[in-house]
């Protein structure tokens, strides 16, 4: 299934995946071969692709595009051995995990019904994941839209949205950013989005920012530390959209650094705080975000600014830079991921619909919720 959105960060055409390389955003548009899950786990470790879908579909056709050139008949040991390695790739976004599990359970049931070569098992799977992710995304973009201006007394809007959740961070159309996309594609809903620069890594400054041009929306960047002064210079940001890598069971939501801040500044401010992401974001087994594993990441991402020398922009080959900030011998905590009580979410925005709190309790059942009860 493709996305309807102009930009394809992940082209799989069987047996070739290749990815945008998000290392060199937003000045460069460099497409690199994917050929095997060594590369996968590469690609996703240093962040040439990054966002929690993202990271479960790349890891799951890297091993497809292994497999399918592969002279060799694969094994049920082999491939558990390589999603085993894939999960090391990164350990907070639960998609990866759940992806992993789900593939494993394709290659045990095509090994139960004795089919000989079990790689087309495994790679029928991992293409319905790609396409299922698309789908996925929009059906969030459109709710998501469809809540926030039924939350609205006034049209168009204007919103935020921090790190980024597009189609950079997904198979494709975005979670997040899939709502944006969606308020943008209905006349005279979408007045303007703001958007964080998201440090230290600058997801929002390059990745969201490229997205945006790319998708004609209109955008402004914003310092982190200048979001809680923009809500209050700005009533008519109605609202802070972000997407999840892990969400638990009572709602505590896992996302990108600065998160957090970002709910108590809307919470203060009396504008809603939404969280959108696929329910394989939603971990059940997690009975709250005390639980989740957050990721530290090298101190030198936060004292060291890297870049392209603005000279090399616009023409030849780019020139990545790195100017040291801070002095020699100062050290730095540099968690990659901060977690957001779910008393400060107003909505948790899935493809199976919009979850918001019963009454004024300051928990969700997301279990009660996704069973329909």
């Amino acid at each position: 299934m493709a996305s309807s959105n102009k930009l394809q960060a992940i082209r799989w055409v069987r047996p070739h995946l290749s990815i945008l390389d998000q290392l060199l955003l937003p000045h460069a548009s460099t497409y690199i071969d994917i050929r095997s899950s060594a590369d996968g786990h590469r690609a996703i470790s240093t962040m040439q692709t990054r966002g929690a879908p993202a990271i479960a579909i790349v890891a799951a056709l890297s091993l497809a595009a292994e497999l399918l050139q592969s002279d060799t008949i694969a094994t049920v040991s082999f491939i558990e051995g390589r999603l085993d390695y894939l999960a090391t790739s990164r350990p907070t976004a639960v998609n990866l995990f759940d992806a992993i599990r789900k593939l494993k359970a394709a290659v045990h049931a095509a090994h139960d019904r004795g089919d000989k070569d079990i790689t087309q098992a495994y790679v029928s799977a991992a293409e319905a994941m790609l396409a299922a992710d698309v789908a996925d995304n929009q059906a969030i973009g459109r709710l998501g839209a469809e809540f926030i201006l039924s939350r609205s007394n006034e049209s168009p809007v204007k919103v935020l949205t921090h790190c980024n959740t597009g189609a950079l961070a997904t198979a494709g159309h975005g979670t997040a950013l899939g709502i944006i996309r969606s308020l943008h594609g209905q006349k005279d809903v979408l007045e303007h989005v703001y958007f964080t620069e998201t440090r230290p890594y600058n997801q929002g400054a390059r990745l969201t920012a490229y997205e945006l041009l790319v998708e004609e929306i209109p955008a402004t960047l914003v310092c982190d530390s200048a979001v809680s002064a923009l809500l209050r210079s700005d009533p008519s940001i109605r609202a802070i959209v972000v997407g999840a890598d892990r969400v638990a069971r009572n709602g505590d939501t896992a996302n990108k650094i600065g998160t957090y801040q970002l709910a108590i500044a809307a919470k203060f401010h009396g504008r809603d705080f939404i969280v959108a992401a696929p329910t394989t974001s939603i971990d059940l087994d997690l009975a709250s975000g005390d639980g989740i594993v957050i990721e530290e990441r090298a101190m030198d991402e936060v004292l060291v600014t890297e870049g392209f020398a603005k000279e090399t922009i616009g023409g030849g080959e780019l020139g990545r830079a790195a100017v040291r900030v801070a002095p020699v011998g100062v050290a730095a905590w540099n968690p990659s991921f901060d977690v957001t009580p779910a008393h400060l979410i107003t909505a948790v925005v899935t493809e199976r619909g919009v979850f918001v709190k019963d009454n004024e309790a300051s928990e969700y059942d997301l279990q009660r919720s996704l069973n329909g009860n």
